[in-house]
């Protein structure tokens, strides 16, 4: 009987044999797969376990016109997974004493400014973080992008208190760019150096990861991606977000460059709770344990549910956290037009996985993502590649029972003529409004990409048809003429 009961609570204790990866000709065949379903052009991958780089592969091709491959050392836009790096430049704040994530905004950045006056005296830095300022979901975000963005980061700052909030302080979950730019002002604030120059030398160059927060040297600039997108049925470049070498306003937020190899050295400090391989300590352990802790609470939805048994989903310091097949994983995704980002760490399995891509379509970085996750954590065994572009095809298929492009009634209050003006925005700052023969036109004074034809919708209304279609979806625009006051009859 004793020696049963040792049995029984051995294999109760032992752990659970841990997946098999997916070996490199599988994790190839996905990759392929995902670039051609998903009009991807090309692809960077590197997996990290048990302290050391596993996989490290570039797929397909990194300019569409010179056809070179991808290395591992392919210089992408890595967009909001850069959030992570505004983070830690905090979290050194942190242990070096100068600052705490709970600290008032306003006491390091005087001219801060919220809305609401109450608002504005309890934002703290942790608040910066963790999009539950109240504020809607992108709010603000065209002083960002399209870029080049005309707005200075000082203006950017200023212009935060004429944002109309849609919800109460710290009430609900809404993904906020602008914020983490003011993130990154902190650290000039107390430290008088830059943000760029600060992730540079104080994490980019001790771990030695060949990755840029700010301007790069041009001879670090030959092995780049090129941004791409799917337009009219056909693969086009995106000029604007390509890699020049230059800092962009947006940097704090999502403006940094890198490749996967620095991006794996980068996943090894953050499992190794702030040490790099080459046993620099970057952060405290503390602190990346706080960086880890979930703050805003996000909700589940069906496919997560389905596809990862998913049961709770927060957002953290500059990161996602849920379970995915009874582990917890901590993540951030990256979106620009033209580039793709995906980073997801299992901390139980001491395992990283990065995906850096220049295309547009997010399937690419999702069913590869998934594929190799499932691979290590035991998943279901499926095309992840055709799982997803079949989703995609029913929900697109749903969409298109309705008619997506609006349209209005064209009937007007006024005569086109009478909209022609300048016109001016608390934040957005002046835009212009021309008549050309029979269309009125728009013109951005900030936002030199923002120009396009003006289409009547109704009343006061029109819909924003951009000149150039990869900017973004169509706008609506309200217009209020001012008329001149008429002299007494």
């Amino acid at each position: 009987m004793l020696r049963q009961l040792a049995l029984a609570t051995l294999l109760l204790t032992a752990p659970v044999a841990e997946a098999d990866a997916l070996k490199n000709t599988e994790i190839k065949a996905v990759v392929d797969d995902a670039l051609e379903s998903f009009m991807t052009p090309g692809m960077a991958v590197g997996i990290v376990k048990d302290g050391k780089v596993v996989h490290l592969a570039g797929y397909g091709i990194k300019d569409m016109n010179s056809r070179e491959a991808v290395t591992p050392d392919t210089l992408f836009r890595i967009a909001s997974t850069t959030k992570a790096f505004t983070s830690a430049a905090l979290a050194i704040l942190v242990d070096e004493g100068k600052i705490t994530w709970d600290d008032k905004v306003i006491d390091h950045l005087p001219d801060f400014r919220m809305m609401d006056p109450w608002v504005t005296r309890e934002f703290t830095i942790r608040d910066l973080l963790t999009h539950r300022s109240g504020l809607g979901a992108g709010a603000g975000d065209l002083m960002l992008w399209p870029e080049p963005s005309g707005f200075s980061r000082d203006e950017i700052l200023h212009n935060l208190r004429h944002l109309k909030p849609v919800s109460s302080f710290r009430s609900d979950y809404a993904y906020d760019n602008l914020l983490y730019i003011v993130a990154g002002e902190i650290v000039p604030a107390v430290t008088g150096q830059s943000w760029e120059e600060f992730v540079q030398t104080r994490i980019l160059n001790p771990l030695q990861m060949g990755c840029y927060s700010g301007d790069a040297p041009m001879e670090a600039l030959g092995d780049v991606a090129t941004p791409h997108s799917w337009l009219d049925g056909k693969q086009v470049t995106v000029p604007r977000n390509a890699i020049t070498g230059k800092a962009t306003v947006s940097a704090a937020a999502g403006g940094m460059v890198c490749n996967v190899r620095g991006m794996a050295t980068w996943m090894l400090t953050q499992l190794e709770g702030g040490v790099s391989p080459n046993g620099t300590r970057i952060f405290s352990e503390a602190r990346r344990d706080e960086m880890w802790k979930s703050e805003t609470l996000l909700g589940v939805g069906s496919l997560d549910r389905d596809w990862n048994n998913t049961h709770f989903r927060t957002y953290a310091l500059a990161w996602r956290k849920a379970d995915v097949l009874g582990y917890e994983v901590i993540s951030h995704t990256g979106t620009l037009s033209g580039m793709q980002a995906y980073l997801s760490l299992v901390p139980e399995l001491d395992l990283g996985i990065i995906l850096l891509n220049n295309g547009s379509h997010y399937g690419a970085r999702t069913a590869v993502m998934q594929a190799i996750l499932h691979g290590y954590l035991g998943g279901e065994k499926r095309d992840w590649v055709k799982t997803y572009a079949d989703w995609l095809a029913a929900r697109e298929a749903a969409k298109a029972q309705k008619d997506e492009r609006r349209e209005g009634s064209g009937q007007m209050f006024l005569s086109l003529e009478v909209y022609a003006g300048t016109y001016k925005d608390t934040w957005f700052g002046k835009a212009e409004v021309a008549l050309k023969g029979t269309e009125l036109r728009f013109a951005s004074e900030k936002s030199a990409k923002l120009t396009g034809k003006l289409e009547p919708y109704e009343q006061n209304t029109f819909i924003i048809r951009w000149d150039d279609k990869l900017v973004g979806e169509d706008a609506s625009c309200g217009l209020k003429p001012i008329f001149p006051a008429r002299s007494p009859a």
